[in-house]
């Protein structure tokens, strides 16, 4: 699965900790996707994932969260990029 990235952004809260996002399209899929993303301290990341707009097909949802926990090139990327929004 090909998937193109919307936009993206990452801040540090109050408390330092991380808080990011990241939209994304799958190529042939309905619907655009939004993963977010926590981390207290920016090494071990908690994550989840939504529809970014409209609700899509749920099995096709099923296949992107599935590619989330199984190929770290996937979630590396998309963390990445909202990474690379954060001002040092």
């Amino acid at each position: 699965m090909k998937f193109n990235i919307v936009e993206a952004s990452m801040h540090k809260d109050s408390e330092g900790a991380f808080l990011g996002k990241t939209v994304f399209e799958v190529e042939g899929h309905k619907a655009a996707y939004e993963v977010t993303f926590f981390s207290k301290r920016g090494k071990e990341w908690d994550y989840s994932l939504n529809y970014a707009h409209e609700s899509g097909i749920e099995a096709q949802f099923m296949q992107v969260d599935a590619a989330l926990e199984e190929d770290d090139d996937w979630f590396d990327a998309l963390l990445e990029a909202a990474q690379a929004t954060l001002e040092a």
